[in-house]
């Protein structure tokens, strides 16, 4: 199964300094940007894998980095 990688430098090409700068100076961005790159390789894995999951696990692993997502890119904006 072909898998699309949700890097953060990938789906926002045009904020990649801006994240590079909130890693180091912004200690929530941070946290949040690990807790994405953590949960977009788990829905990576499973799909890669076509490891045993229920829709709903998955579906909720996707929302939650979805969330994470949308919060990041308002403080990329900022």
């Amino acid at each position: 199964m072909q898998v699309d990688h949700h890097d953060l430098a990938h789906e926002f090409p045009e904020f990649k300094e801006r994240i590079h700068e909130l890693k180091v100076e912004d200690a929530h961005f941070q946290k949040q940007f690990d807790r994405y790159d953590e949960v977009t390789k788990d829905v990576e894995r499973l799909e890669k894998q076509g490891m045993p999951v229920t829709d709903e696990h998955l579906e909720a692993l996707k929302k939650e980095r979805l969330a994470i997502k949308d919060e990041l890119y308002g403080m990329l904006k900022d």
